[in-house]
């Protein structure tokens, strides 16, 4: 799947990396629910170096439509909240 972080680039994760992906992306969303703007913060960071640990970087000029579009690292709670879904970020 191709993963696009807003603002930073995309990169190439495989299928099998989301199980510690959606964990996050669960944890994100209670913040976001509880209006938790520190752990909101905290989850969102480890969420995108989880994704940067985990996925391959495609190259800049590299053009690839991305499955999946996750937000920029200084985006707001209000931000992220208008780019969920009813399974958060990442679907699953």
């Amino acid at each position: 799947m191709i993963v696009r972080i807003m603002g930073e680039g995309q990169v190439r994760l495989s299928d099998d990396r989301f199980t510690e992906l959606n964990k996050l992306d669960d944890e994100l969303l209670r913040e976001m629910e509880n209006g938790d703007g520190p752990g909101f913060r905290r989850t969102l960071a480890q969420l995108l170096d989880a994704v940067r640990r985990l996925g391959e970087p495609l190259p800049d000029d590299s053009l690839e439509p991305s499955e999946l579009i996750l937000p920029s690292p200084d985006a707001t709670l209000e931000e992220v909240r208008d780019m969920l879904s009813d399974d958060g970020l990442i679907p699953g």
